[in-house]
């Protein structure tokens, strides 16, 4: 499953912005999404640079795997996501 947060509308409200990152990433979490795509688009660079510095937060940080920077189109980054298998799963098939 991908999620996908496109923040055109909202570039210039910084809260908004920080809250729908929060969101998403906690969507992902309850939905066990392997992937977020975050769009924050081309412009001076300044929204991409603000995405990043909340994702590197040490309590955001700790929520994901890693994040990927598109090479094709600048505008946009990946969050992947790894969840943990069920616990009654594990150790089975030896």
């Amino acid at each position: 499953m991908k999620l996908k947060l496109d923040l055109h509308d909202i570039f210039n409200k910084g809260q908004e912005i920080d809250r729908a990152l929060r969101g998403i990433i906690d969507e992902a979490i309850q939905k066990k999404a392997a992937l977020v795509e975050i769009i924050p688009g081309k412009g001076s660079g300044a929204l991409k640079k603000k995405v990043i510095r909340f994702l590197e937060q040490k309590d955001v940080k700790q929520l994901y795997h890693r994040i990927e920077k598109d090479g094709d189109n600048w505008g946009r980054l990946f969050v992947h996501f790894r969840h943990e298998a069920p616990a009654g799963r594990r150790g089975r098939g030896r």
